[in-house]
């Protein structure tokens, strides 16, 4: 019964190897694939960060630009010394604005 057992579980041996030669070779592309797809999201991520660093770089310097300019204007001297004005002013002007925008 062994002589048997040899002679059905050979060919059914080989028949395992050959598909697992199959499944090693599709394992292998699968693995060059995601090993390429993790090196294009990590150089991406790369560049994502790059940008997004430099971008907070350029808003930190136009916001102190921003904030050196509202200092030195006459619209922020004017303000400080007539609040109430100013307020009836931008109360008037958003009326206006909100007027124009009802009418479209």
């Amino acid at each position: 019964m062994s002589a048997t057992k040899k002679a059905v579980s050979t060919p059914a041996k080989k028949t395992i190897q050959e598909d697992h030669s199959v499944t090693d070779k599709l394992q292998d592309s699968l693995h060059h694939s995601v090993d390429v797809l993790a090196e294009k999201v990590g150089s991406a991520e790369e560049s994502i960060r790059e940008t997004a660093h430099n971008s907070s770089e350029t808003l930190v310097k136009k916001q102190s630009e921003i904030e050196e300019k509202w200092n030195k204007s006459a619209v922020k001297k004017y303000a400080v010394e007539n609040p109430v004005a100013s307020a009836g002013i931008a109360f008037s002007v958003g009326l206006l604005v909100s007027s124009f925008l009802k009418r479209k």
